[in-house]
């Protein structure tokens, strides 16, 4: 259970911050920066939920905020190899199997693209876009960091954010009426 009791606690004011399982990195430490791109990826989904109300990817959209909350806490909690007093919070492979099941199920409503989408029509459509572009930054990140040989990164947080930029794509084509009022992208239109 998390308890904030107060907001600031001015342990970050040398620039450290401190990791789920006990101690502390740099602020601009690769693994800080990649659940704080997380963190910004949920945020941007927060504000296209402003205009995804009533429509059915709304519930998806929470689901995934919450999955983003686990994803953060799952990086946030380092292997150390030494027995921890809790269960540490990880990523599973049925969430990535669901996130796939919502891609389906969107998608087959769907034609066929036969050009890049550039973001845009609807607000909602052109928020999902953004998010997704920040959720492909925080898969970068993830990527690099699981990369390093001193560092661990669960597989199933690099699937989940290459499948979740998935979605977005395609939750941004099916609030635009279900690609209707895509904005294709024109090669060499303004030559």
């Amino acid at each position: 259970m998390v308890v904030l009791n107060r907001i600031y606690t001015r342990t970050g004011d040398q620039g450290t911050t401190a990791l789920a399982a006990g101690g502390r990195r740099p602020k601009n430490d690769l693994r800080i920066e990649t659940f704080g791109t997380v963190d910004e990826t949920n945020a941007c989904i927060g504000l296209a939920r402003l205009h995804t109300a009533g429509h059915d990817v709304d519930a998806m959209l929470g689901r995934i905020q919450n999955d983003l909350f686990d994803l953060g806490a799952d990086l946030a909690t380092v292997e150390t190899g030494k027995p921890l007093p809790y269960e540490p919070l990880r990523i599973t492979q049925a969430q990535v199997d669901r996130l796939e099941q919502e891609i389906d199920r969107l998608n087959e409503h769907l034609e066929p693209l036969r050009s890049f989408v550039l973001p845009g029509g609807t607000a909602a459509a052109a928020a999902l876009h953004l998010a997704r572009t920040v959720c492909r930054r925080a898969e970068r990140h993830a990527v690099e960091l699981m990369h390093r040989p001193d560092e661990t990164v669960s597989p199933e947080v690099v699937k989940y954010l290459n499948r979740l930029s998935d979605f977005l794509f395609v939750a941004s084509r099916y609030v635009n009426d279900k690609g209707a009022i895509d904005v294709l992208w024109v090669p060499g239109q303004n030559r």
